[in-house]
């Protein structure tokens, strides 16, 4: 982190993502508003400020992006806030960044990269804590929403794995939130007999979107330049603990034991994996 100003770019990115499992757990719980409408709005107010964003900075709105990397960045976005009509701002996240963090990981094996001794045992030690965590029990989660947001965590592994070679990853990533709102406007369109608008859901769905997700996945990207993949991957591992601290703040949420050792298994886990740097094998 050379850049004076990578660290607060960093801080406010990490921030902003654990704030997106805070609004749609906020809006899913505290207002009627329904899941695909909510996604629906995040995705398209997220279209509307990076789109501004891109123009306004002169990138190619047009050229940028892709139908699959936009299809991967919906199932995302969809799996997400079906998800979290039944889990907690904390538990959410730890699955999705779990989640993300096994994609990313397992994409690099399938590809080549030699996994060390210290990496094995993070992997294993990672996917324990995910046992510990869904097995049935009175504080495990509902199955099907953390099946939910683990597709959604997938998702948005491929959707960064697909952005990684970006040359203006700005003008990519409004590309593809313009492209995803087809995917989002079917879905509402699809479930529209339970469709439930108020103002105050649809503010939460605005804020995730054009601030929590359009901004701060510009924060982001701004962050990136100065940041080396493995950093860029370890950082990410704390948005579990500020989401869930988060929920505890804002939505009277609890820390139960099981979340908190599991927590540290998969976190710690995760860590010992990417803090090593992989070895690809020689051509």
């Amino acid at each position: 982190m050379s850049h004076p100003r990578v660290f607060p770019l960093t801080l406010l990115a990490m921030l902003a993502f654990a704030g997106n499992s805070i609004l749609c757990r906020l809006a899913l719980r505290a207002t009627p508003i329904d899941a695909a409408t909510f996604t629906s709005i995040r995705i398209v107010s997220g279209a509307i400020m990076l789109g501004l964003i891109t123009q306004i900075k002169g990138g190619g709105l047009k050229a940028g992006g892709s139908w699959l990397s936009a299809l991967a960045l919906f199932i995302y976005a969809a799996g997400f806030s079906f998800a979290y009509i039944q889990l907690s701002a904390g538990t959410g996240a730890l699955l999705l960044f779990g989640a993300v963090q096994v994609t990313m990981m397992g994409y690099g094996f399938w590809t080549g990269e030699r996994l060390k001794k210290q990496q094995i045992s993070g992997f294993i030690l990672a996917l324990v804590g995910l046992v510990i965590f869904l097995l049935p029990g009175l504080s495990a989660p509902p199955l099907l929403s953390s099946g939910l947001m683990m597709a959604a965590g997938v998702a948005w592994g491929i959707y960064s794995l697909r952005g990684k070679t970006a040359s203006n990853p700005m003008g990519m990533t409004a590309g593809n939130f313009l492209r995803a709102v087809p995917f989002t406007v079917g879905l509402s369109l699809s479930m529209v007999s339970d469709a439930t608008l108020t103002i105050t859901g649809c503010l939460y769905a605005v804020a995730a979107g054009a601030v929590t997700s359009g901004l701060g996945y510009t924060i982001w990207y701004t962050a990136l330049k100065d940041l080396t993949a493995t950093s860029a991957a370890t950082v990410q591992l704390s948005v579990p603990v500020i989401a869930a601290a988060g929920g505890m703040l804002f939505l009277g949420e609890h820390l139960t034991l099981r979340l908190f050792v599991a927590s540290c298994t998969i976190l710690g886990g995760i860590a010992l994996a990417i803090l090593e740097k992989p070895q690809t094998e020689a051509t």
